[in-house]
């Protein structure tokens, strides 16, 4: 119980005292029963582009849930749901909240059974997972926050931002104001070299921009998203001085630097991936499905996670980065790890969550200066497990002013505005089409942490007026 921010955490260990092995079938987190079925079911749904748009409907009889089967929390749900008083709104109402602080598969319902009673569950999904649990070994399921509000969502929403900005967010950024950057990424894609960027530095600095950040394309041989992934070397030919001259040429311009990383994710068009074909999660014999020409690597491998550390570690000792950007691109298809036994192969997407938070935990403690911001193909793994690692992630790939309203309103229900990237880019809206004004796509961005995403080397002379306002501001 946190009596100071009205909010109750619950799990469930399971511990095997018999002298049999055990198989865990179903384990979800909490289970809270209503003498009653007059609410509304409030969850955030939509797709990439179009996160954590707001649902609300009526309980009826039967089950109605939201999930994710994609070894992500996905894009098309989030971990997150609300019963919600009929007519209850922002200001005034009981309303019930309940979120998952987990990244993976997840299961949320509510059933109303024949005397309108009604029953809530979040954990864990029960689809392609199991658990043996051998004699005296235990099983922890991820806790749920669960908040009551009595003066509406506003009143529950912000119970969570409290909670969260002080109890789950860690880390020498947890309480600071965040760094303004700029993305290279719409500037030049997979074009660059270092006197291209240093441009952009230098253009940023005098905009009054204080963090750069390199995108996508400066390891291996990438200069498309066809290969590369998991050589974690700096591209010689497009940074022949390497990484760390091109962090001190923008450190000197008086300017953090950040970067990109997918760690992740293999091509199978890469060292690594010719080295060692079997670290990616697959069935052996089986096809092997491609998304965005990638395969998704088998962290539930304790050799997998170490080299995914070593080759981080080994870059950010040696250059100066204040920042990194955690991608991952794609989800999960054909999952199977071949070191699993065939009564442990639906442990693999739970194993791999364990070992990508085995990761984060391991780079975020030995670099506790750098901001880590999670991202999932924009918000595809928006959710208080990452929160907790990372104190912000990219809220989604749309960029749109327009659009983002609707995303980050209702990312607001559950998870707090410090923790929202949120940039200005170029119009045109590369998602969309839509062109509005700077002034709007600032006043969106506004309302959460502040970046750039444009080249602003081709700013006119009154969005470069504009711009600096904004960031005076």
């Amino acid at each position: 119980v946190f009596e100071d921010f009205d909010a109750i955490t619950k799990s469930v260990k399971i511990i095997n005292e018999s002298e049999e092995d055990v198989n865990i079938l179903r384990a979800l987190s909490a289970n809270v029963d209503f003498k009653e079925d007059d609410f509304d079911f409030v969850h955030l749904s939509g797709a990439w582009a179009r996160e954590r748009h707001i649902v609300r409907t009526s309980l009826r009889s039967g089950m109605q849930s939201i999930e994710s089967r994609r070894g992500a929390s996905s894009h098309a749900q989030n971990p997150f749901m609300t019963l919600a008083r009929k007519g209850s709104n922002e200001q005034n109402g009981d309303v019930y909240g309940f979120s998952l602080v987990y990244s993976g598969n997840f299961l949320a319902s509510v059933e109303v059974d024949m005397y309108s009673k009604a029953r809530a569950q979040i954990g864990i999904n029960p689809f392609d997972f199991s658990w043996l649990l051998k004699p005296n070994e235990s099983f922890q399921t991820p806790e749920v926050v669960m908040v009551y509000s009595s003066n509406g969502l506003g009143e529950m929403s912000r119970t969570y931002h409290k909670l969260y900005r002080k109890r789950l967010c860690r880390g020498a950024y947890r309480d600071k104001t965040r760094p303004i950057l700029v993305n290279n990424w719409e500037a030049t894609y997979f074009d660059f070299n270092a006197d291209k960027i240093e441009s952009i530095g230098k253009t940023a600095k005098e905009l009054g921009i204080e963090l750069f950040v390199l995108d996508d394309g400066w390891f291996g041989k990438r200069d498309n998203d066809n290969s590369s992934l998991g050589d974690w070397v700096v591209d010689k030919n497009k940074l022949p001085n390497g990484l760390d001259d091109l962090a001190n040429r923008i450190n000197n311009l008086d300017l953090q630097f950040g970067l990109w990383f997918e760690p992740e994710m293999v091509s199978p068009d890469s060292d690594l991936y010719r080295a060692h074909p079997d670290w990616c999660i697959h069935v052996p014999e089986r096809h092997r499905t491609q998304a965005r020409n990638q395969l998704i690597l088998d962290l539930s491998r304790e050799e997998v996670c170490d080299y995914i550390i070593d080759s981080l570690t080994a870059i950010l000792k040696s250059v100066n980065i204040s920042y990194i950007k955690w991608d991952m691109n794609r989800n999960m298809t054909e999952i199977g790890s071949p070191c699993l036994p065939p009564e442990r192969q639906r442990e693999t997407a739970h194993r791999y969550m364990l070992g990508l938070y085995k990761i984060y935990e391991k780079l975020t403690t030995a670099f506790p200066n750098i901001l880590f911001e999670g991202c999932s193909g924009g918000g595809g793994r928006f959710d208080a497990g990452i929160l907790y690692y990372m104190p912000q992630i990219w809220t989604s790939d749309d960029t749109d002013a327009v659009e983002r309203m609707f995303i980050q309103f209702g990312t607001s229900y559950g998870y707090p505005q410090s923790m929202m990237g949120a940039h200005v880019s170029a119009v045109p809206n590369e998602q969309t089409g839509r062109i509005t004004s700077l002034d709007t796509r600032a006043a969106v961005a506004f309302l959460g942490i502040l970046g750039y995403e444009l080249d602003i080397t081709k700013l006119s002379s009154e969005e470069t007026v504009e711009i600096a306002e904004q960031i005076k501001f």
